[in-house]
């Protein structure tokens, strides 16, 4: 696949509520200050979504995931898996973002939702990342929600004993093979594990997410208002 390149490096600055287009620094994708959050009048039990990153992966997938999960009410922490506590990550595409946390400081912290991002090799890099693989078989043990799109249902979570028959995923060579029985649907919920196939598929993917975090009610209002 082709990458487009741009003389000027397309850079992402969330705030609560909205994204701010910049050339000069780094996407920061989401802010887990807890002043920011009472701001904004969100309790303590508000649902906490954990999204990691590494280079290359998928940005279109990552800005589904963390915009959508905001618009719902979720308090979204982007946390990186680079080695050194390094939190600019260059995605699959060049767009540079910034997160919140080091994936250390995540363990130990409860989440109702892990979300996992795919591209390539960033998939890889998440695999590789002991911090995260413990988060989430934690997930997984206490019956919480995670989530994996692209490549990472293959390359993360099979890899892992994480899912087992009827997930999908990219459907490339080398990726579907890796997965038990993989269907070909956009999304699929089985149990509180959630999988889905690309980018094509994400913003269905992250409406999917916050339905299951917060309902179907509250789903159809938020892909209303975003014509989804």
């Amino acid at each position: 696949m082709k990458t487009l390149k741009s003389p000027l490096t397309l850079l992402l600055i969330r705030t609560a509520s909205s994204f701010a287009f910049t050339t000069h620094s780094a996407l920061r994708v989401s802010s887990s200050s807890s002043h920011r959050f009472a701001a904004l009048g969100m309790s303590s039990s508000t649902m906490r979504v954990l999204v990691p990153i590494a280079d290359d992966s998928e940005e279109i997938e990552t800005t589904c995931i963390t915009d959508t999960l905001t618009r719902f009410g979720a308090e979204v922490v982007v946390a990186s898996v680079k080695p050194g506590g390094e939190l600019v990550c260059k995605m699959s595409r060049g767009v540079k973002m910034m997160a919140d946390i080091p994936i250390d400081d995540a363990t130990g912290q409860e989440w109702d939702l892990v979300a996992l991002p795919g591209g390539m090799p960033g998939a890889e890099y998440l695999r590789d990342s002991a911090p995260l693989i413990s988060i989430l078989e934690k997930q997984k043990s206490t019956g919480k929600m995670y989530a994996a799109i692209c490549a990472a249902p293959a390359v993360v979570l099979a890899s892992k004993g994480l899912i087992g028959e009827g997930a999908t995923g990219y459907p490339a060579p080398g990726l579907l093979e890796k997965m038990k029985s993989p269907v070909g649907d956009d999304v699929v919920v089985q149990g509180n594990v959630v999988t889905s196939k690309g980018p094509g598929t994400a913003l269905k993917f992250a409406i999917a997410l916050g339905e299951q975090l917060y309902g179907a009610e509250k789903a159809k209002s938020i892909a209303d208002e975003m014509l989804a």
